[in-house]
């Protein structure tokens, strides 16, 4: 369990895609981010607006579980409270 803390400069909610998910790309936009923070569809509604929205621009850590996809590391975020 870490915390991972950078600048949101890239933001896609991928609707479409399985899953729905929304991703917040860490310092440079896809695909040359070097960290991803995602937040599936259905936990969406945790959040009190578009987290694609809410955190674009912004300096956040965010707190949980390093996974690699793809060779990228990640952390899948259910709840805002692992995004300060």
């Amino acid at each position: 369990y870490k915390s991972v803390c950078g600048k949101i400069v890239d933001t896609r909610f991928s609707r479409n895609s399985n899953g729905s998910p929304t991703f917040l790309n860490f310092d440079k936009p896809y695909p040359n981010h070097p960290f991803v923070a995602v937040v599936w569809g259905r936990d969406r509604s945790n959040f009190s607006g578009k987290p694609e929205v809410l955190y674009k621009g912004k300096d956040v850590c965010v707190d949980g579980l390093i996974e690699t996809y793809k060779g990228k590391p990640q952390i899948i975020v259910d709840d805002p409270s692992q995004i300060n």
